[in-house]
């Protein structure tokens, strides 16, 4: 049985105010579970992004709350919501944000960096990670030696050394080729599958479904359906 890791209810999210005010999110249900892969469905301005910053504590919601390993984030301060964030969150984006004076190795301790681990365990872990993505053979090189597909690795990599609850992935087989977004999702499949995370993946390609548990639909802000494992080939 999945245990729930982020749930969000009742979530709305509004910008502006008067004529510029625009809402974004309505009403919002959805819980994440550990083990699960989720797909994120819609088109370009349908809220995805928006809700995904609200489930990874980068944004607050207007209406709703949110809850992270059963620790609810409403009226959290901007570092608690940091802390939540560090301790249980790691995200992966389209443009991988990778620091290219660093090498991978280095770009990967970072994520280690900021929690307070530092030294040889903290070498251990990062070579043990990027083993698992397949880039050993790549630990001292820098971000502009490697292709998109290795980069997007080392983000990965980065996003999920320091053992968090959730990953969260915006649109990360954007940029790729067809035979490196489905790598990309292999990793992303295993990361849930084997090490029991909640795994959340915004896309608008349905190439990507067949590596889902569960793909959830958004347009306009609002969530329409939801497709479990049985019905991705319908």
């Amino acid at each position: 049985m999945t245990e729930p890791v982020i749930e969000a209810a009742n979530v709305s999210k509004s910008f502006g105010s008067g004529p510029a005010w625009v809402q974004a999110l309505k009403d919002i249900n959805l819980t994440l579970n550990g083990g699960e892969l989720t797909v994120l469905m819609g088109p370009s301005g349908s809220g995805k992004t928006t809700l995904l910053s609200i489930l990874g504590c980068m944004l607050a919601p207007t209406v709703g709350t949110v809850r992270v390993c059963g620790t609810s984030t409403s009226g959290a301060r901007p570092e608690e919501l940091a802390k939540i964030r560090r301790q249980h969150i790691g995200f992966v984006f389209q443009s991988y944000h990778l620091f290219s004076t660093l090498t991978v190795a280095e770009n990967v301790r970072l994520a280690l960096d900021v929690r307070g681990e530092r030294g040889l365990k903290a070498m251990a872990k990062t070579e043990e990670i990027l083993a698992s993505v397949g880039l050993t053979s790549k630990i001292a090189s820098f971000p502009r030696q490697l292709s998109g597909g290795e980069q997007q690795r080392v983000a990965i990599a980065r996003a999920i050394v320091a053992e968090p609850s959730a990953i969260l992935a915006d649109e990360p087989t954007a940029a790729l080729d067809a035979a490196n977004g489905q790598a990309t999702m292999a990793i992303l499949s295993a990361i849930a599958k084997e090490r029991g995370r909640a795994v959340l993946v915004v896309t608008h390609d349905p190439r990507l479904f067949g590596f889902a548990d569960r793909i959830v639909h958004i347009e306009d802000g609002s969530l329409t359906r939801e497709q479990s494992t049985d019905l991705r080939s319908n």
